[in-house]
């Protein structure tokens, strides 16, 4: 869900996000729900380069999905099975491999680049 709006981003097996690159190139790309698998999908001609930090939009209301921790991490909101309210923070770097399910005091890391930003975490971690 988008931390703004509330809305629904996800579809089946994709979460939906507005992208723009450091070029003001604009388009839509998928994620994969599942914490850690770093699939993504796009339209073939929307390219970008690895590293190259991209700022993420909700595709509902427009809200940038910044993370208030660092820049380089973006923010949503996710809810499991269970209906468990948690916080997803990831890069916004293309190809960086870092994502934080953020429960209350507790952070679950996954990715390999993913201690890249656990200085700015003030969290219990799971490994």
């Amino acid at each position: 869900m988008c931390p703004h709006c509330k809305g629904f981003i996800s579809l089946e097996d994709c979460v939906m996000f507005s992208v723009r690159t450091q070029e003001k190139r604009v388009g839509l790309i998928s994620l994969h729900p599942e914490l850690g698998n770093y699939t993504i999908k796009k339209h073939r001609e929307f390219d970008f380069q690895e590293g190259e930090e991209l700022d993420f939009y909700c595709p509902i209301c427009h809200a940038e999905l910044a993370s208030k921790l660092h820049n380089n991490l973006a923010k949503i909101i996710m809810i499991d099975e269970k209906q468990n309210e948690f916080e997803v923070l990831f890069s916004k770097k293309a190809g960086q491999q870092s994502t934080y399910k953020i429960e209350g005091e507790t952070m679950e890391i996954f990715g390999d680049d993913s201690a890249e930003y656990i200085d700015f975490m003030n969290l219990s971690t799971i490994f």
